[in-house]
């Protein structure tokens, strides 16, 4: 990826500016997490498709909208416990 200069951006710095890009430490859950945040916000974000959904779910596009914010809380579940974590 380059700039409009045609300089490269370095993998630090993309990983910097955007959020859940990942890094080499980056757990499983970590990773599931980013992703489902950016499905649900892509499908917070598109009204056609907020109400597609929202038809197939019968239910209200508010509603959907709502309950799609309130999972990007925790998307998977809780984190789980680790060994590090215990100690």
């Amino acid at each position: 990826m380059s700039q409009p200069g045609g300089r490269a951006l370095s993998v630090e710095v993309l990983q910097a500016k955007h959020v859940g890009t990942g890094h080499s430490d980056i757990s499983k859950h970590e990773w599931l997490t980013n992703q489902h945040r950016d499905t649900l916000a892509s499908h917070v974000g598109s009204h056609d498709h907020l109400l597609f959904l929202a038809v197939g779910q019968n239910e209200s596009a508010g509603k959907v909208r709502a309950d799609a914010l309130e999972k990007m809380l925790e998307p998977c579940g809780p984190k789980p416990k680790t060994a590090e974590a215990e100690e």
